[in-house]
């Protein structure tokens, strides 16, 4: 017999930045901080470009469109 367990995505609801790093809040209240330094698109840009961007699938992912950036929430999380 084998069993299913269905996983629900990580989502985000609140994203915020610190001179080198990118925090997100989960729905479930936990806080992620990691390095911007893993991401060169988000460590060069400006603070405008930063600050532009939208969650994606429900709070998934974060895009921003003017850096052509994609960043999922569960790969934040490994």
């Amino acid at each position: 017999m084998s069993t299913s367990v269905k996983h629900k995505p990580a989502k985000a609801n609140e994203l915020w930045f610190s001179e080198d790093k990118l925090f997100v809040r989960l729905i479930d209240g936990r806080e992620i901080g990691v390095p911007l330094e893993w991401f060169p698109k988000l460590r060069d840009a400006s603070a405008g470009e930063l600050n532009n961007w939208r969650f994606i699938g429900g709070g998934i992912g974060i895009h921003w469109e003017s850096l052509d950036e994609d960043i999922s929430v569960e790969g934040l999380m490994n």
